[in-house]
C-alpha cells in the first residue's frame, strides 16, 4: 500500500488558513509548497492543527480537495466524528475528494463506558470504511485513549495501516510499539517525543511543527539516530514546541507561519483566539532559534 510508505517519514497535520472567516485557497496553496519544498513524506488536512470541529461538512470536503488538487505528495484526511455512520460519512467524504487515507478517533464527550466499545465502534467502521484508515490517539481532546490493547485487536484488520499517537506518554506509544505487528505503522504526533521515539522504534512522526519547521523535522527524522538529531531535538524541536503548546498548536503554529511569510494571516475560529503579543514575540524568538540551529 502506498500510503504506508509516504507514512514513514515526517506527515504534516495542516493548519487551514482564513482570510476575513472564509478559507484562503490561495494561502492553503502556498502552504502546500512550503511544506513540498520543505521535504514533507505526506500532508493531514482537517486534523486537530486544521481546526476541523469548526469547519462544515462542505469547508471540510472542500479543504481536502484543495490539497489533493495541489498536493504531489500522499493525503491522508481527517474523518474524526462522533457515531459511527457519521465516521463512515467522512470516511466516504475524504474518498470523494480525492484522499487517500482517512484518520479517525475515538468517540469524543460520551467516551467508552468499558474498553470494550471501542473496540466495537472501531471494528464497525472498519466493516464499511472506504479508505485506509489511521487510528488517531488525542486523549487530552477526545477525554480518552485507545488502549494499546484495543489498538492490538484492530491493528489485525487490513483496513487499519497505523495509528498516529499525540498523547505525550511515551509509555503508552512503546506498549502499543510492542503490541503491534511490525508493518502496522506506529507514528508519533507529539513534537517533543519525535527523536526519542523514533529511536524507540517508531516509523515516522505527524507533527504540527512540521507546518513551519518542515525540513528541521524532516532532518530529525533522518539522523534520529545519530548525534545531528539529538541536537534538533533538544535545541531546536523541543523549545518551538514548549513556546507553542501554552497558546494551543492551531493558534500557535499559525503565528510562527505568518512570522516565517508563508501565510499572510494568523485568523483561527472561535471559540480559538490569536496569539498575544507577549506568545508572539515568544514564538518568534523560539522560531529564530530553530531556525539557526538548522543552519549549523
Amino acid at each position: 500500500m502506498a500510503i504506508t510508505d509516504s507514512l514513514r517519514g515526517i506527515t504534516c497535520p495542516m493548519v487551514t488558513p482564513f482570510d476575513d472567516g472564509s478559507i484562503d485557497d490561495a494561502a492553503l496553496t502556498e502552504l502546500l509548497e512550503h511544506l513540498q519544498a520543505g521535504g514533507i513524506d505526506a500532508v493531514f488536512p482537517c486534523g486537530t492543527t486544521g481546526e476541523f470541529p469548526a469547519l462544515t461538512a462542505a469547508e471540510q470536503r472542500h479543504v481536502i480537495e484543495t490539497t489533493v488538487e495541489h498536493a504531489e505528495v500522499p493525503v491522508v484526511a481527517g474523518a474524526a466524528a462522533t457515531s459511527v455512520e457519521d465516521t463512515i460519512a467522512a470516511i466516504d467524504r475524504a474518498g470523494d475528494a480525492g484522499a487517500d487515507a482517512a484518520a479517525i478517533v475515538a468517540p469524543y464527550f460520551t467516551t467508552a463506558n468499558a474498553p470494550a466499545g471501542n473496540h466495537q465502534f472501531f471494528e464497525t467502521v472498519l466493516q464499511d470504511a472506504s479508505l485506509p484508515i489511521l487510528l488517531y490517539n488525542i486523549p487530552q481532546c477526545t477525554g480518552q485513549r485507545i488502549e494499546p490493547e484495543t489498538v492490538a485487536a484492530v491493528a489485525e484488520h487490513d483496513r487499519v495501516v497505523g495509528i498516529k499517537d499525540s498523547s505525550g506518554d511515551l509509555e503508552y506509544f512503546l506498549s502499543v510499539l510492542e503490541k503491534t505487528p511490525a508493518e502496522f505503522l506506529c507514528l508519533q504526533g507529539y513534537d517533543a517525543l519525535l527523536v526519542p521515539a523514533l529511536r524507540m522504534g517508531a516509523d515516522g512522526g505527524i507533527n504540527a511543527l512540521s507546518n513551519v519547521v518542515p525540513d528541521v523535522l524532516r532532518a530529525a527524522f533522518e539522523r534520529a539516530d545519530d548525534e545531528r538529531g539529538r541536537v534538533l531535538q533538544r535545541d531546536a524541536i523541543s523549545p518551538l514546541f514548549e513556546a507553542c503548546t501554552t497558546h494551543g498548536f492551531a493558534p500557535a503554529t499559525k503565528t510562527a507561519l505568518t512570522e516565517r511569510g508563508v501565510i499572510p494571516s494568523d485568523e483561527v475560529r472561535s471559540p480559538l483566539v490569536p496569539v498575544d503579543d507577549p506568545g508572539t514575540e515568544t514564538i518568534g524568538d523560539a522560531l529564530e532559534t530553530a531556525l539557526a540551529v538548522d543552519e549549523r
